[in-house]
């Protein structure tokens, strides 16, 4: 299972890749091309496992997957937890205010802290937490502007979204395909409406985002997302 996970994310970096954007976005990272190796390397290590719940987030961080590859990657998250450090090199075209320095980077993804703080505590393992959980992001690219301001990809130019759209929604479909989840999770209301279009269906479940940038999630994010699973019929360790 994990060969076709990386197949897939290969072919949706290839596709990504062939996509262009004007402002104001100003640089565009992949990272399934520069930090390829520990995105291997997740799937690997956890890809495998049919049944299981998916969580899908939105897009990488400057901070997180952008540097590690890895969905919500904060380095020590990453690391520690999920036991994955491997060589990352550059973007093509690097924006002077967001360096991708891979595991040296020392800035700290407040998001990604969240989610593996959240999972370290409850399940203990990297590996309890994957035996009932995967995790993607929908969308694989990171969007930068002039000033180093991070882009989400709603707030792309209609013509440049509906690409991106279509690229992510042919490969979130193929992940669907293998991974046969018990339940799919919208990490936050984007990839909730996201994943029911691309999929076509409409029991896609959500999530509150752990994103700093909402008053709701600092306070106690962990706590309102066990409430939020367990309403949604889950049993947490």
């Amino acid at each position: 299972m994990n060969k076709k996970l990386i197949q897939i994310s290969k072919k949706l970096s290839d596709e990504a890749d062939g996509l262009s954007f004007g402002e104001p976005v100003s640089c565009v990272y992949n990272p399934l091309d520069y930090a390829w190796k520990p995105h291997q390397t997740y799937l690997k290590k956890f890809g495998n496992g049919e049944g299981r719940v998916l969580l899908i987030g939105m897009n990488p961080g400057p901070w997180g997957m952008a540097q590690t590859g890895i969905p919500f990657g904060e380095i020590q998250g990453v690391r520690d937890f999920l036991g994955i450090e491997e060589k990352v090199s550059k973007p093509k075209v690097e924006h002077p205010k967001r360096p991708v320095q891979g595991f040296d980077c020392p800035r700290s993804e407040v998001s990604g802290r969240r989610v593996w703080e959240w999972a370290r505590e409850r399940y203990g393992s990297a590996e309890a937490f994957f035996h009932q959980f995967f995790l993607l992001n929908y969308c694989p690219l990171c969007f930068m502007e002039e000033s180093g301001r991070n882009r989400t990809p709603d707030k792309l130019q209609r013509s440049e979204r509906d690409c991106v759209f279509e690229v992510c929604d042919r490969a979130l479909c193929s992940f669907v395909e293998v991974l046969n989840p018990s339940m799919i999770i919208g990490i936050g209301g984007f990839a909730k409406k996201q994943a029911m279009k691309s999929l076509g269906r409409d029991d896609v479940q959500t999530i509150l985002h752990p994103s700093p940038a909402s008053p709701i999630a600092n306070r106690g994010w962990a706590s309102q997302i066990e409430k939020q699973l367990t309403n949604l019929g889950l049993t947490l360790p």
